[in-house]
């Protein structure tokens, strides 16, 4: 049996085809608490995928410190230049 059709706004952003892109988004919710549970979603899908598993290891919180050290490292990227080009005599 061929499975039933999906409309564009219950697919997943990595199922939309870039023609249907526009429909997509226009049917997203941007308002504050849209946003708010948007994230809420995605930090559990996260925590379930990676934290709370029966045989976990360490690439979860891994992937967490890694993603924190590079967040850091963009946002002190200018000082860091800026420390590169002086002199010191």
């Amino acid at each position: 049996m061929a499975d039933r059709p999906v409309s564009v706004v219950e697919k997943r952003l990595m199922d939309v085809k870039l023609g249907e892109l526009g429909t997509w988004l226009g049917a997203r919710d941007f308002t504050p608490n849209g946003i708010i549970s948007a994230i809420r979603r995605g930090q559990e899908r996260y925590y379930n995928k990676y934290i709370n598993v029966k045989k976990g290891g360490i690439g979860g919180v891994a992937m967490l410190l890694v993603g924190y050290m590079a967040l850091s490292y963009v946002w002190e990227y200018d000082h860091i230049k800026h420390d590169r080009w002086r002199k010191y005599h």
